[in-house]
């Protein structure tokens, strides 16, 4: 197996791990609202340590050869996870602009969830946009003057 399939393959399991994550997030926030204001650091931590899933998403993509958007989104994703923290500095200075942080996390889980959902077609893009190897393309030939 190449190392681009194995990227392209690694890419698919990463996007839908990280819609996993979102989803624990979200439990962890909850956890904050209803077990005790102290499960925040817990959320936060969390929110820190599955962002790094992007960077080898990126990675994978690349590696993968996969089209521009299969890199570019989680891109975007990144984007939208800095401004999680800038929301949360603004708690106490601009509080409504600080309650957008909900909001965005939904734009993160819709982006993610598009992202891990699209990554079969990207996957077979990947393999589609690579040119024959010389034995299938002589082959392709001999099956052609055959008819």
């Amino acid at each position: 197996m190449s190392a681009s399939r194995i990227a392209r393959l690694a890419y698919r399991w990463l996007a839908w791990l990280f819609v996993a994550c979102v989803v624990v997030q979200f439990f962890l926030a909850g956890l904050g609202v209803f077990a005790g204001a102290s499960n925040f650091e817990l959320h936060r931590n969390w929110g820190y340590t599955f962002g790094y899933l992007l960077i080898v998403m990126i990675i994978a993509a690349l590696v993968g050869r996969m089209p521009r958007a299969a890199w570019a989104a989680p891109l975007g994703v990144m984007v939208l996870f800095a401004l999680q923290s800038v929301f949360v500095a603004l708690r106490a200075d601009a509080p409504i602009v600080a309650a957008l942080h909900p909001v965005n996390a939904i734009a993160i889980f819709t982006a993610s969830l598009w992202i891990a959902r699209s990554s079969a077609a990207w996957q077979q893009q990947g393999t589609a946009e690579r040119p024959p190897s010389a034995s299938q393309a002589g082959s392709e030939a001999a099956s052609s003057e055959a008819s």
